[in-house]
């Protein structure tokens, strides 16, 4: 039997689409191997948000060239498509597919095993109209599944490559999603996470179909117990996305809405397309629909050109929101972005030390946010037993509301949509007592 095995840089959406070119694969009669192990094709799904992320990408393709100098190496993914002629000069790579036409991967690898001659790929991705079709019917995660909504962005922020990795904004088919949910629903999965590279924008390329209605769509769905998105931009909520939010018994109490910086003047020069003000409203009037909202964030600092002040601005603004958790990057100049050429870069201890403050700021919200539900009993779906203390019988999974609780379970109750009573808020885990299994009787939301 043919082995194939896969290592995934990056992000969210590239752990999706390696499970996709991984069910191609196994139609057709692959067994899956460890990537540390001897296999016959080796899949590097790479990632080139920062320059680190193109030199992670070479050294795990050089990993497998070492490993089985006889396999067939195949690079895909965002560095694949914005350098395949870098790519391609690597020594022992076979064959460079960009972030489009993978579902013809194990065509190139069958060809590639006739004529041993290299393949390229890569087309224009700024010229791709049509979303790439790869089901995922399940995962190797038990209890979460995730579904790409959407590819591409057309925002042009000036520290981000993606929309030349990605190509542009283009929508998945509202039939095509709403057929995958089922899959997933059947396969057993009771939350599904609408992700994507700009998730908020779908349905903006669309006819009369917006996020909102995919949202009410995916809320009929027999079975189907929460719908999360992974992340929308602050101009995408609106007060159709407000009702949803705020109606469907299904929407988890959680929005995940990058702000990137707190201060107006470095909001301009990073092309984000709101004021402080603007962003400051929009929560407001998010936390009036739904009270109880996790809503967590990534933030940049160091951008060029920060200064102290600009910086406090952002922190005292963080503080003022009380987000329940923060993502927080240092800047880092991605070569060929207006960023990179941008004077006054900041120094890296100043930017170092700008992150440990916001990360401590961070785990002081996380506590207070979690702190608010102490006694509440919450819906949680459990994933799996609780690694950091091995054989004690606890297990772990998030509330709705994104919190994440240990409590003592078993392995029945992994994936099953269980209530538990918050006990002891934590800024990383809270601890709780397990009460029951919810049935499949409709859900009411803990007040």
């Amino acid at each position: 039997m043919n082995t194939v095995a896969f290592h995934t840089l990056g992000c969210k959406v590239n752990a999706y689409e390696t499970e996709a070119i991984w069910q191609l694969f196994k139609r057709a009669g692959y067994e899956r191997v460890d990537f540390d192990r001897k296999a016959d094709v080796y899949v590097i799904n790479t990632c080139t948000v920062t320059n680190t992320g193109d030199k992670k990408s070479r050294q795990v393709i050089r990993r497998a060239i070492r490993r089985n100098p006889d396999a067939v190496i195949a690079v895909t993914g965002c560095y694949a498509q914005t350098s395949p002629a870098e790519v391609m000069a690597i020594p022992g790579v076979d064959i460079v597919v960009g972030t489009q036409g993978r579902e013809r991967l194990l065509e190139y690898v069958e060809q590639y095993q006739r004529e041993r001659q290299p393949i390229n790929a890569v087309k224009n991705i700024m010229k791709t109209r049509e979303f790439e079709e790869l089901d995922v019917p399940t995962f190797s995660d038990r209890t979460r599944a995730s579904l790409k909504i959407q590819e591409g962005c057309n925002n042009f922020c000036t520290f981000c490559i993606i929309p030349w990795a990605r190509g542009l904004l283009r929508s998945r088919k509202p039939e095509n999603v709403l057929k995958q949910a089922r899959q997933l629903v059947e396969a057993g999965y009771k939350e599904i996470v609408l992700t994507g590279i700009h998730t908020g924008g779908y349905g903006e390329d669309l006819e009369d179909y917006s996020l909102a209605d995919l949202l009410w769509d995916l809320d009929k769905i027999d079975g189907l117990k929460r719908i999360r998105i992974s992340s929308i931009e602050a101009s995408q909520i609106d007060e159709r996305i407000l009702e949803v939010m705020n109606t469907s018994e299904k929407m988890c109490r959680h929005l995940h809405i990058p702000l990137q910086a707190g201060d107006d003047e470095v909001l301009k020069r990073m092309r984000r397309k709101y004021t402080v003000d603007e962003y400051r409203k929009k929560i407001e009037r998010i936390r009036e629909a739904m009270p109880q909202v996790a809503i967590t964030t990534d933030v940049i600092v160091g951008f060029p050109g920060e200064t102290d002040e600009q910086f406090e601005n952002t922190f005292r603004l963080i503080e003022e929101i009380q987000f329940a958790e923060l993502h927080v990057f240092p800047y880092s100049k991605r070569t060929g972005t207006p960023a990179a050429r941008m004077e006054n870069q900041v120094p890296d201890p100043v930017k170092q030390e700008r992150v440990r403050r916001l990360i401590r700021l961070s785990e002081r919200l996380s506590l207070e946010y979690a702190r608010r539900f102490v006694g509440d009993v919450l819906d949680v779906i459990p994933e799996r037993p609780y690694k950091e203390e091995p054989g004690s019988g606890l297990y772990t999974g998030y509330s709705d509301n994104y919190l994440q609780l240990v409590f003592p379970g078993n392995e029945q109750l992994v994936g099953k949509v269980c209530r538990v009573r918050l006990d002891e808020p934590g800024s990383e885990v809270c601890r709780g007592t397990f009460v029951r299994v919810l049935d499949d009787a409709p859900r009411t939301r803990a007040v």
